[in-house]
Parts: structure tokens; C-alpha cells; sequence
């Protein structure tokens, strides 16, 4: 058994006291809106996205060993698009990290495969090159993603998926806290799309950065220092190389291992390495696209390697 699953459960108190500021935040900044009117969507934007990132940390077996309950503590859907369990599924499958970027392989990866990128109108392979910088990977990001998404979900419904469909069902049952709570609160349902949207753009920051292509896979995958703010945010998954190598270790622990072990990891992921913080990121990529949209070296042809 890791590490990680030895903890005890009021042993992992971080996530317990990370999970009730982001609903505590959540609760406030709605309730606000009556008050302080659109300047509460800055708090409910950062409360979507850190719920993003405790989902993360629910999946991964945090902070409990029963995967229906730590299922539960981020059961309420505030971020509206995205189906938990699905999440769930794609994300233990980009963990396969011989098959990082792989435009068929990894779920998440934003590299298109030659074959198919040159079948595509022109209009659209401008935006995928828009969304190759950080300005991009916020404003049409969250669309791309989505779009992706949600036609190999419906593709999935269609076909009879149980598990897809279980877990849009599960989605669903979800929502009603999410309506609840805006109604109660009055919260117009424009206002909080907008929030749930420009709460995806924010993570979006994170992926943005995360991964790169790479002929050597443990090179594929980045450091960046953040502050105090962005750490928390992404409940330390900036540090990326060290999540990948061990997924299980809860998000608290990364730090202390990124520490330890600094130089062996560098030495692993090829120095992918961003001392400036996401500070560097937007000064270098806001505008300047990092890499080609087209994967340099998989899946030249389509579906052949």
C-alpha cells in the first residue's frame, strides 16, 4: 500500500479544510450578488476553479479511501459542463504517460495528427493556431475542449454507454444542489454560465503549460514554480512532473517531495522547468503560440503511429 493510502482520513485535514473554503467561497460570492451585483463573479470564478481541482484530487483517492464518498464531497456540479465520472475516466487514462500528447491516445492532449488537421477548413485551423498561445487557450479554449468533449459523449449516449450514461445522470443529479442555491440567491442562470465559463478559462492556465511533445516521455511533462495564490488554486498540481510520477500522493505532499528530489526530477522531465510562475508563461505565450497544433512526431498519417 503507498503512502498516500496509509494516511488516515483526518490525516489528509488539508483537503477536508480546502474542500470547505471552496464551498464556503462559492456560498458567499453568490449570496453577495444582491449586494455587490457582478464584482461576486471574480470569488465564484475562483471557487469553480478550485473545485476543479479538488475533483482532481477525488479521483486520484483523496481524501479518503472510498472512492463513493470522496466521490460525494465534490458531488454538487459548480462547474456545470463536466460530467465527474467521465472526468474521471479520461483523466485515469492520460495517466498511461507512454501515451502523453498523443493526439489518439491522451484525452488531453491539444496536438492534431497531420492526416487529419489538413482535412479541416482553413477558418478552423487558425483558431486551433489561436489557441496554441494563452490567450487563446482562454477565450476559445474552454469551446474547443468542450465541443471535443461532448461529441464523444452524445457519440457514447447514442450507443447505449451505460457508464456514460450513468455518470450524465449522475451529472444531472448534481445540478439540482447548483440550481437550488442560485435561485435561492436569486443568481440569474446567464451570469452563472459566464461564471462556470471564465472559471474553465482559468484552469485552462494550468493545462496550457503542463505538457509538451517530447520524443522522450518523461520529458513531456512541466514544473512550474507558482505562488502562494496559483499553488493553491491548482492545489499544487503546477507541479506537474511531480504529480505524474507519483498520483497518488496527495496534493499537500507535492511540495515537500518537488523539494526533496528537485534534481532527479529535472534531470527526468528534460529541465521542462518555469522557475518565473505563470507570470512567465503569459509573458512568453500570451499572444505567441507555444507549439505547433500538428504533433511533431505521432500520428503523422491519422490513426497509425
Amino acid at each position: 500500500m503507498s503512502a498516500a493510502r496509509k494516511m488516515s482520513v483526518w490525516g489528509q485535514w488539508p483537503t477536508w479544510l480546502m474542500l470547505a473554503v471552496c464551498y464556503a467561497l462559492w456560498i458567499a460570492s453568490l449570496a453577495s450578488y444582491s449586494v455587490v451585483g457582478l464584482w461576486c463573479l471574480l470569488p465564484a470564478v475562483v471557487s469553480v476553479g478550485l473545485h476543479s481541482s479538488l475533483q482532481h484530487e477525488a479521483l486520484h483517492g483523496h481524501p479518503t479511501r472510498i472512492a463513493w464518498l470522496n466521490e460525494a464531497l465534490v458531488y454538487p456540479a459548480i462547474g456545470v459542463v463536466i460530467a465527474f465520472r467521465r472526468y474521471k475516466d479520461t483523466h485515469l487514462r492520460h495517466h498511461n504517460d507512454t501515451g502523453l500528447t498523443d493526439p489518439y491516445d491522451d484525452p488531453e492532449s491539444y496536438y492534431y495528427a497531420e492526416y487529419d488537421y489538413a482535412k479541416l477548413p482553413g477558418w478552423f485551423q487558425r483558431v486551433l493556431q489561436f489557441n496554441q498561445t494563452l490567450l487563446g487557450r482562454w477565450l476559445v479554449g474552454p469551446a474547443l475542449s468542450l465541443f471535443a468533449f461532448w461529441r464523444d459523449e452524445l457519440q457514447r449516449v447514442r450507443r447505449g454507454d451505460l457508464r456514460s450514461r450513468s455518470a450524465w445522470l449522475h451529472h444531472a443529479i448534481g445540478l439540482v444542489p447548483v440550481c437550488l442555491v442560485l435561485a435561492y440567491f436569486s443568481v440569474p442562470l446567464w451570469l452563472y454560465a459566464l461564471i462556470a465559463w471564465l472559471g474553465m478559462s482559468l484552469m485552462m492556465t494550468r493545462a496550457f503549460i503542463e505538457h509538451r511533445a517530447a520524443e522522450t516521455v518523461g520529458e513531456r511533462t512541466a514544473v512550474v514554480e507558482a505562488g502562494w495564490f496559483m499553488g493553491l488554486l491548482f492545489l499544487n498540481n503546477n507541479l506537474h512532473a511531480v504529480h505524474h510520477e507519483t498520483p497518488s500522493l496527495p496534493w499537500y505532499a507535492l511540495p515537500a517531495r518537488w523539494r526533496a528530489e528537485r534534481e532527479s526530477v529535472l534531470t527526468e522531465n528534460g529541465h521542462y522547468f518555469l522557475p518565473g510562475g505563470y507570470a512567465s508563461v503569459c509573458k512568453r505565450w500570451l499572444v505567441t503560440p507555444r507549439e505547433p497544433v500538428i504533433h511533431p512526431f505521432l500520428r503523422r498519417g491519422g490513426g497509425e503511429p
